[in-house]
């Protein structure tokens, strides 16, 4: 799922969605918003009780959620529901749904496509500490058929009864939570660091009325960003010609430093250490992929398995919302060992954090550079990309197995700009000071 912003609004700019016609619907825009962490003081998420390990430690756990959503979804091709994780997103995002605009904070998930927010009514619903949005205050809400194109946009997430022909979706949870409602759209309200707000009209949203299980009384639902036809990215389409980015503070920065992501203009990767790779898309579009080519080890370099299929398909994910580097078991075993082999240190184990591969961290521990190769950009990591401190006394390896989905995470990504371009199909890499952006 899961990426969570926070936006200031200001004033106003019109567009509309791609699904209706719109005379604005060719305006290009430009605009940067803040990114807030679910674990910053600034999140509402923020418990001032746990220690910064702690935080962390539940970050790496939440990584496990992600891949069971990721799984769940890549296997629900042919089945009436969705599968995503509830709680796997790790920023914030505050915008405003109707006319007046209402304020919602959602969790941000470039992993799942459709925004949805908890509805009146609302019997069946999970307690959120916000008020819940009232489509009948809304002058610019509507439902949508089940015969209309934003309703068949959904696709498998979408049903309809033979009593009422208004477009309801059903999506359940990787933990089993689930959301149940209307289709509708509506307008959207997004804030910008450095211009007016931008207003869009017309948006396909969710309006829950029957959601539960293990979502945080912070959140007022979900704001899809991945690759489907509905998610925001899709729906804001060409008016920012595809092009989204984001630069993320690394964890150790000082707590009142944002992290922030472009649109549009704002969003073009280039420059002195920028490098380019191919965006392959795959069933579920959702989901954006990579072609990992190796990984090296300092000078040694270690193949990634099936890189040499020459059919360049997708073969990592890579996702803001996940914390930890998933890679395939096997090969994730012989990283390990290079990295061993190339630190001068007793190796230990962290099972708080479940992290195979731990140092003391002492002021003489030597890291090795980690660089992963992609098709066609080499990413050299810094040692905070690939080893984090759990503990006053531990570092540990941001790299971990499974025997399901790889997934190219946050912590890899952080001091990174990296900036998305859906219609040139490619992921670009920048080396940054995300803090001072």
């Amino acid at each position: 799922m899961a990426s969570l912003f926070s936006l200031v609004l200001l004033s106003v700019c019109l567009l509309s969605s791609p699904f209706l016609s719109n005379a604005n619907a060719h305006t290009k825009l430009g605009f940067t918003t803040d990114l807030i962490h679910r674990d910053s003081p600034r999140s509402p998420l923020f418990n001032p009780n746990e220690t910064s390990s702690q935080r962390l430690r539940n970050a790496i756990h939440r990584s496990a959620n992600r891949v069971v959503h990721f799984i769940a979804k890549d296997a629900s091709l042919d089945s009436p529901q969705t599968e995503i994780t509830s709680n796997g997103g790790e920023y914030l995002m505050n915008v405003s749904l109707g006319t007046p605009p209402f304020p919602i904070m959602a969790i941000a998930d470039t992993g799942s496509d459709l925004l949805w927010t908890q509805c009146k009514p609302c019997d069946d619903c999970y307690t959120q500490d916000d008020p819940l949005f009232d489509p009948q205050e809304s002058s610019t809400y509507r439902d949508v058929s089940c015969s209309s194109s934003q309703c068949t946009a959904l696709q498998k997430d979408a049903s309809c009864s033979s009593e009422d022909s208004t477009c309801s979706y059903s999506m359940s949870y990787g933990d089993h939570s689930h959301t149940y409602g209307n289709i509708a759209t509506d307008t959207l309200t997004l804030g910008s660091t450095n211009t007016r707000p931008v207003q869009l009209k017309n948006v396909i949203i969710g309006c829950g009325h029957k959601n539960n299980g293990t979502f945080n009384k912070k959140g007022s639902g979900i704001i899809g960003l991945g690759g489907g036809a509905v998610s925001l990215i899709s729906q804001l389409s060409d008016s920012i010609e595809g092009k989204f980015s984001y630069c993320l503070v690394p964890l150790s920065s000082r707590n009142d430093s944002t992290s922030k992501m472009n649109f549009g203009t704002n969003a073009v990767v280039s420059g002195t250490g920028t490098v380019s790779t191919p965006l392959i898309q795959k069933t579920p579009e959702t989901f954006y992929y990579l072609a990992l080519e190796s990984i090296s080890v300092g000078s040694k370099q270690l193949k990634y398995p099936g890189s040499d299929s020459g059919n360049g398909e997708g073969n990592i994910i890579i996702d803001s919302g996940t914390t930890l580097t998933i890679l395939p078991t096997e090969f994730y075993s012989e990283l390990e060992d290079a990295v061993k082999s190339s630190i001068d240190a007793e190796s230990r184990q962290d099972p708080g954090s479940g992290l195979n591969l731990c140092y003391s961290a002492t002021e003489d521990l030597k890291l090795p550079v980690i660089t992963m190769h992609f098709n066609g950009a080499d990413v050299k990591l810094n040692s905070f990309n690939s080893f984090i401190q759990v503990s006053e006394d531990l570092v540990c390896f941001t790299f971990r197995g499974s025997e399901s989905l790889a997934i190219y995470g946050n912590l890899s990504q952080m001091n990174f700009l990296v900036g998305y371009d859906t219609v040139s199909k490619t992921v670009s890499f920048k080396p940054a000071d995300c803090a001072n952006m």
